[in-house]
């Protein structure tokens, strides 16, 4: 009787974990080199793959970055039922999360090339600005409208004030922001 034979291994690198290297290559390779900067093969190089190995994952650079912020900013974390809390905690976690390395260069590169890109934005508005969407009009118990009027307040003060200054907002200048919006929305 013949011992068994020891199963073959797979070859090339184990999938698991690719895509969280890949998140962090392309946010380091950001923050390192701006969003222009950050190019497929620059990023498949620091994560340690082949360009195609990317390319099978993701169809284009936008579609990657647009996975990548979901990664990084995660699920709304809604903790209350107090409107005010829910506004003010929203505020203060895009700010910590846009100040993070690399996520606000991400954030408004995608969003620039979105601007000309008519599937990118489809992908940026379904997939990315959906579920925080919902999630808060659900919480707040308001309309769409009015709920994208948040959002486009105060990402878009956010980002502003990382583009002009290169540092994310203070926490004074953050607790500004929240005082003014909640006079609108609380």
């Amino acid at each position: 009787m013949r011992p068994p034979t020891p199963s073959a291994k797979p070859l090339g690198r184990p999938r698991i974990g690719i895509d969280a290297a890949v998140f962090a290559a392309t946010l380091n390779t950001v923050h390192q080199l701006g969003y222009a900067g950050a190019t497929m093969d620059r990023i498949a190089a620091a994560a340690g793959v082949a360009k195609t190995t990317i390319y099978r994952r993701w169809e284009s650079k936008g579609a990657l970055i647009v996975d990548c912020l979901l990664d990084a900013f995660g699920p709304l974390p809604i903790d209350s039922d107090d409107r005010v809390e829910i506004l003010t905690s929203t505020i203060r976690w895009i700010a910590a999360k846009i100040g993070e390395p690399g996520v606000a260069a991400a954030f408004a590169g995608v969003f620039v090339d979105g601007v000309s890109d008519r599937g990118l934005r489809e992908v940026l508005s379904t997939r990315f600005q959906a579920p925080y969407l919902r999630t808060l009009q659900e919480a707040l118990n308001e309309p769409e409208s009015r709920v994208l009027l948040f959002i486009d307040t105060v990402v878009g003060t956010l980002l502003h004030r990382m583009g002009m200054t290169g540092a994310p907002m203070t926490d004074a200048d953050t607790t500004a922001l929240t005082e003014m919006v909640l006079r609108h929305f609380g």
